[in-house]
């Protein structure tokens, strides 16, 4: 082999750790990748309660965590959480009808 074929070589190996790379950025990316997890417990800590899409980009969500509850805004790469939040006043029996 001379120096053409050397040359040859480490681009193409240059190439396919490329794209390899490439493949995992993507995999990443768009969700393909097997998720870490905790290891399983019987007794479920955190939970969505609601999804609220505000338009294409953002969205709310009520986030439940050892009975608190988190308002999560999610959207254009930054995250907002509220964390101090109270569940509304029960309405009295009289007015639920009015509604």
């Amino acid at each position: 082999m001379d120096s053409p074929d050397y040359l040859r070589f480490l681009a193409a190996l240059i190439f396919v750790l490329a794209l390899l790379g490439g493949f995992a950025w993507l995999a990443r990316r768009f969700g393909l990748a097997p998720r870490a997890t905790a290891a399983k417990s019987a007794v479920k800590r955190l939970s969505v309660s609601e999804i609220l899409p505000l338009d294409a980009r953002r969205r709310l969500m009520l986030i439940r965590r050892d009975n608190v509850e988190h308002l999560v805004l999610i959207g254009d790469g930054e995250t907002v959480i509220e964390q101090n939040i109270t569940p509304p006043p029960a309405m009295p029996a009289s007015l639920e009808g009015r509604s």
